[in-house]
């Protein structure tokens, strides 16, 4: 089945920039494909897999945003702009977000830099926890390129017109996946070559010393994590359910947060993050991250996520990573 449905810029709140928000870098999910003019991705909704195409002209903000979904069932254009408007944040009426940072001479200058930059926001909670997991210590290109591997290696694939598409495993089935190549040759009944090449363990995807921490986290979501219920938690009680999994910090558990579960106040503070709070608010001073976390949370409350967002877009195109980065 398929379903084209547009709806215009005044039924999201301010600016919207669709290139911007899926190629900056937020540990929700690896960017979006593109092909023919559109961003596309396998998503469920109403638990049916649906292929969303997305299309919108970022260079005109009062373009129509255009959408092309494919399923093999019949989908309602409601639930379709739904999902669309829920992963891409465009309830969120970021003219207040411009109003909140203009108030601060120190964030004001990122709005100008960073416009129509939104939440890109999980279409699979348990997808975001292993790619927020993965994006520890490792480069965009590195974790996207891992996460894509596992989908490719163990989820469902799906045909469509233009082309194949996988979901991401479940919780069980990650939970079983051989961790390194021993492994998986250990658990081969089969005879074989010498010049076998054992691809199908976590490692052979590129994640590294991190295969373990998903493993075992993909086996407390399947047990003991209902990641439903932690949707419905308040932030501060959701931060301690995450935090509890395996590979997962604080600046991991505030990505699962905020680009899993959409809570606004969650504060992810990484060493750029560090150093750009630093840089604008405690010159020539050395504060431990955790203290740049409380900070973040308590000066910026409920844009916290998005302030942290955009400084660090801001940072990284204004010059000011790279001045940091000599600095240090």
């Amino acid at each position: 089945m398929k379903t084209e449905l547009n709806f215009a810029f005044e039924k999201f709140n301010g600016p919207f920039n669709l290139d911007l928000t899926i190629n900056s870098g937020q540990t929700s999910q690896p960017p979006w494909k593109k092909g023919n003019f559109y961003f596309q991705e396998l998503i469920k909704v109403d638990n049916i897999p649906c292929l969303v195409k997305i299309r919108h002209n970022d260079t005109d903000p009062e373009s129509e945003v255009e959408i092309i979904a494919e399923s093999p069932e019949k989908i309602s254009k409601k639930s379709i702009e739904s999902s669309v408007r829920e992963i891409f944040d465009l309830n969120h009426d970021l003219n207040q977000l411009y109003d909140f940072l203009g108030e601060d001479p120190k964030l004001a200058p990122t709005i100008d830099f960073c416009q129509g930059l939104r939440l890109f926001k999980a279409h699979n909670h348990f997808e975001c926890i292993i790619s927020s997991i993965s994006s520890a210590n490792c480069s965009i290109l590195r974790w996207t390129r891992s996460v894509n591997d596992v989908k490719g290696k163990w989820g469902d694939g799906y045909q469509f017109s233009s082309g194949d598409f996988y979901s991401f495993p479940s919780p069980r089935v990650l939970g079983e996946v051989p961790e390194h190549d021993l492994e998986e040759m250990q658990r081969c009944e089969d005879e074989l070559p010498e010049d076998f090449i054992f691809e199908n363990n976590l490692q052979a995807c590129g994640v590294g010393y991190r295969a373990k921490y998903i493993i075992n986290a993909s086996r407390m979501v399947q047990s003991e994590i209902d990641i439903q219920k932690v949707a419905r938690m308040k932030y501060e009680k959701a931060f301690e359910t995450i935090i509890e999994l395996p590979g997962v910090g604080p600046k991991v558990a505030d990505c699962i947060l905020l680009y899993g579960f959409g809570m606004g106040e969650a504060f992810p503070v990484d060493v750029w993050i560090k150093r750009i709070i630093e840089h604008l608010y405690f010159p020539g001073e050395e504060i431990k991250p955790q203290k740049v976390r409380e900070f973040g949370m308590e000066r910026y409350g409920d844009w916290a996520g998005y302030v942290q967002l955009y400084l660090f877009h801001y940072a990284r195109k204004s010059g000011l990573l790279e001045s940091l980065r000599k600095v240090k």
